[in-house]
């Protein structure tokens, strides 16, 4: 079965950046590569601001959301989703599937080589996962059902899985699917200046860790039509109204703007191009067993929470009207997603009371919760909306560094999280019991079976029927309480045109082009 059959339920339908954050195509199927370029001038270049600093460009260490800008930049990854949320090929050209779905074959382009001038090989794809395997991080989990990698030769890697695993691909086109320089790879170089081979490189003297990164495009990159500036600046500036002071100062040409004041930047010249349903913004109830919080077991108590919110509400007041107010997990362009069960959970505070009586709590009780970077603007409300049904939170100050292995720790039994969406499946992952959003490993006789259904199902529209009822169930259950999906304002300048409105997976510079 080839990439195009495989799993085509990969189709058109894990922190990014909200109203407090500044910022939260290019080969064709099978093997195809993009023949023309963007139009206008190639030398250009792109300026725009992250909020957070990189953790680490360490391919085991890579976390999502605002870095990909940044490290999928310096490297490939073997897969990409396109902007219709399709899988493409990337690094690998083709790559086939079994009938059983246990084994996935990937075939290498030819003459793809790192910055150090190695040969990009089937060898590095293997030492690259296998680190990633062994290491604790983000990246780990989405390797989980990898039990072998074997490499018949240079440019075929083959993988063969524990049990089936649809969001592998899609993986692929993310951190777990970056290909790494072996040779460098554990040397501490690699947390700031890697070895990739990736379209551009990090510009070591214009670099200031943590405060800018400046990256050149490599000319002789396989796919270097589809880079259309040759130089790349990102800023981290984690005041959103110090990263609009420069944007009206024309130190950047693009960022990501709150709704209040779209009408500033719009009489200074900027170009809005909004993009519906590109984040969202949830309450995790990562503790569901009840291992800290008895109380979070019952399926009466997370109802209550999902009760508790005035959505709409929290949509005008927070974002300013940028969302759309949401009781799903899943991406509102995908499969999964499902208008009816909006339904479920309408802002009843009373009835949240009776639900936590009936579970035996009519006095509440108390939670710890990890106030990040992204929480901060949310604290507030989402202290105020548990305590009028008896729940009381306290705040634990996190960095924003060490949020990925605070909330891994099993020290937090709810999370304020803002996830960019991605394509299904590859956010279905989030409810695995080995993965980073599912700290304490919960499970779920149910919800198992469809998602292991859904993992061998290849034929499309049964695909789709299942992705509905996992859906129905997580939400049913009260697995999270999903708050609103969050509407981002994107604005160029200078020739920048932002391209990218459909259910992308991970954030990169492609998702911006030179003006027409």
């Amino acid at each position: 079965m080839l990439c195009n059959s495989l799993r085509s339920r990969v189709r058109t339908g894990l922190f990014t950046a909200l109203v407090a954050v500044v910022t939260l195509s290019a080969v064709t199927a099978c093997g195809t590569d993009q023949s023309s370029g963007p139009s206008g001038s190639r030398d250009g270049t792109l300026s725009f601001a992250i909020q957070g600093v990189p953790n680490s460009f360490d391919p085991a260490q890579l976390i999502e959301g605002q870095t990909p800008y940044v490290w999928a930049s310096i490297f490939d990854t073997l897969l990409y989703l396109d902007d219709d949320g399709k899988l493409q090929p990337n690094a690998a050209e083709s790559w086939e599937i079994s009938d059983d779905a246990r084994t996935v074959t990937l075939h290498l382009r030819a003459g793809m080589t790192f910055t150090s001038g190695a040969p990009v090989n089937a060898a590095a794809v293997k030492a690259t996962m296998e680190r990633t395997k062994a290491t604790p991080g983000t990246m780990q989990g989405w390797l989980k059902r990898v039990d072998t990698i074997e490499t018949p030769d240079d440019r075929t890697i083959v993988l063969k899985l524990s049990r089936p695993d649809a969001g592998l691909l899609p993986a692929l086109a993310m951190g777990p699917g970056v290909i790494g320089d072996p040779a460098t790879m554990d040397q501490d170089r690699t947390a700031l200046n890697p070895v990739g081979s990736g379209p551009y490189t990090l510009n070591t003297a214009e670099t200031v860790n943590g405060t800018t990164y400046v990256l050149n495009r490599r000319d002789d990159h396989w796919n270097a039509q589809a880079y259309p500036f040759r130089t790349i600046k990102v800023r981290v500036i984690a005041d959103r109204t110090a990263a609009l002071n420069a944007l009206q100062a024309g130190e950047l040409n693009a960022g990501s703007v709150e709704a209040t004041h779209l009408d500033r930047v719009k009489a200074s010249g900027f170009t809005l191009t909004p993009v519906e349903g590109s984040s969202l913004v949830s309450l995790v109830i990562a503790d569901r067993k009840g291992e800290q919080v008895p109380a979070l077991a019952d399926i009466r108590v997370r109802q209550a929470i999902n009760m508790a919110f005035d959505r709409a509400k929290i949509v005008q007041q927070i974002a300013h009207g940028a969302g759309t107010p949401t009781v799903q997990t899943f991406n509102p362009k995908g499969p999964a997603y499902d208008p009816a069960l909006e339904q479920e959970y309408p802002f009843d505070v009373e009835r949240a009371k009776r639900l936590l009586t009936e579970a035996g709590y009519p006095d509440g009780f108390s939670v710890t919760m990890p106030e990040t970077v992204y929480a901060k603007t949310f604290a507030p409300t989402v202290t105020q909306s548990l305590a009028a049904i008896g729940i009381t939170v306290t705040w634990e100050s996190v960095p924003l560094q060490q949020a990925a292995a605070a909330i891994a720790s099993q020290r937090f039994p709810m999370v304020l999280a803002i996830d960019g969406t991605a394509p299904f499946p590859r956010d279905l992952q989030g409810f695995a019991p080995e993965h980073s959003r599912n700290p304490f490993h919960t499970t779920e006789p149910e919800l198992t079976a469809l998602g292991e259904r859904y993992n061998r199902e290849l034929d499309p529209q049964r695909a789709d029927e299942l992705a509905k009822q996992i859906n129905a169930f997580t939400v049913r259950h009260a697995w999270d309480a999903p708050l609103f999906f969050i509407t981002q304002n994107w604005v160029t300048k200078g020739g920048v045109e932002y391209i990218a409105t459909g259910p992308r997976g991970l954030n990169s510079v492609r998702q911006f082009d030179i003006a027409k």
